[in-house]
């Protein structure tokens, strides 16, 4: 590192923050070389193969600290971050830590930076479903809590925000960085017949290009064999129209196999995958006719690249996918969920348009305020316009 008086100290913990972090760390680079940037790495996701393939993908430099932390419970993973993060941030002394969106890591080191008196970044901040059943909702409202400088994604964000108490001056509307990783990479996204060929199923789309993504990792729809089993029975009727693609979470693949349910996926119409890099997932929605998920982030790309998106929720802390994107909230019920995924097929789905600010420069915003927030450059009342 460069021996300046101002470093930054950039925490991922699971996959869904690499594509955060990628275009924030780029930016920073450019805009603001005389900070020092160090990435650390809790290791809340751990599979070492899938980590490279997205650090390599998405060009993010391999990590200045990794912490290695792994699975748990949500208190052991959590309270396991706090202990090991401390440490590092005894040894880095940085100005600012920055986190990004909602997983545990982001939390825990959220909570240890404030407790020290270092100031906090929180990206990804005021998103809301309020369903505080959701853990990642939980870890929302706490770090925005304690954060000194909150960056949104959409409007409302800012409002939720104000309503909760967090001083206006401190958030700044700049759009999503998960889109700036999208307009970025779409270009070099894989094709899916590349995909279909490596996975031996080349024939899968013999009838036709068209075909849907199924993706479903949330506890309340994995670990309920009842929901599990309902979800799955939906899913082998969607796939009577078309064929399914099916990148398969762990824990998924897991409470399927322990619930005797893989009967109910018919090879010749379902197309169980493993988990997806980055450009693979990226090719996968890019060419869908709908996408059914139950993941935050797929219904963010969804609306940016135009593909109907069913969500398997009763909420969703992303309403700009559904009030102006092509997301539509269908819960768990299947009838519900059928009847919309029928209307996909009949009149299209929603066009939706892209949000304010979805526009690729979210983190040229970020590094920007940054830089000046950092230096001291700026006053409270010029941070707020």
């Amino acid at each position: 590192m460069q021996n300046t008086p101002y470093r930054l100290l950039c925490v991922v913990g699971a996959r869904p923050n690499f594509m955060k972090m990628a275009p924030i760390m780029a930016a920073m680079k450019e805009a603001a070389p005389e900070i020092d940037v160090c990435l650390l790495h809790t290791g809340q996701h751990y599979d070492a193969a899938m980590n490279h393939q997205y650090f390599d993908a998405l060009g993010i430099p391999a990590p200045n600290i990794n912490l290695d932390v792994g699975s748990g419970s949500h208190a052991a993973q959590t309270a396991d971050v706090m202990r090991r993060f401390e440490p590092a941030l005894d040894a880095e002394q940085p100005s600012a830590v920055l986190v990004v969106g909602d997983v545990n890591s982001t939390l825990a080191c959220a909570l240890v930076a404030a407790k020290k008196g270092v100031r906090v970044i929180h990206v990804e901040a005021g998103l809301r479903s309020y369903d505080r059943s959701m853990p990642e909702e939980i870890n929302r409202i706490l770090t925005d809590q304690i954060s000194d400088l909150l960056f949104t994604t959409e409007r409302e964000g800012r409002n939720n925000l104000l309503r909760e108490g967090v001083a206006d001056e401190r958030i700044h509307f700049v759009g999503n960085v998960m889109i700036d990783t999208l307009r970025r990479n779409l270009a070099r996204a894989v094709p899916v017949q590349d995909i279909l060929e490596q996975a031996g199923a080349s024939n899968l789309l013999a009838g036709g290009k068209d075909y849907a993504i199924f993706t479903l990792h949330r506890a309340s729809n994995v670990d309920d064999p009842g929901t599990l089993r309902g979800l799955l029975d939906t899913l082998a009727t969607v796939s009577k129209s078309l064929p399914v693609i099916f990148p398969m979470h762990p824990r998924t693949r897991s409470m399927i196999e322990k619930g005797g349910m893989a009967r109910l996926l018919d090879p010749a119409r379902i197309l169980q995958l493993p988990p997806m890099g980055y450009l693979e997932m990226l090719g996968l929605m890019r060419d869908a006719r709908v996408v059914l998920t139950d993941s935050g982030g797929i219904q963010e790309e969804t609306t940016a690249l135009g593909i109907p998106c069913i969500t398997l929720r009763n909420n969703t802390e992303r309403p700009i996918t559904v009030t102006e994107g092509t997301n539509t909230l269908a819960g768990t019920d299947p009838a519900n969920i059928l009847a919309i995924f029928d209307e996909v097929m009949r009149a299209g789905g929603k066009a939706g348009r892209i949000p304010e600010f979805w526009d690729g420069r979210a983190a040229v915003r970020i590094a920007q305020v940054i830089r000046g927030w950092i230096k001291g450059e700026m006053e409270p009342a010029a941070l707020a316009a």
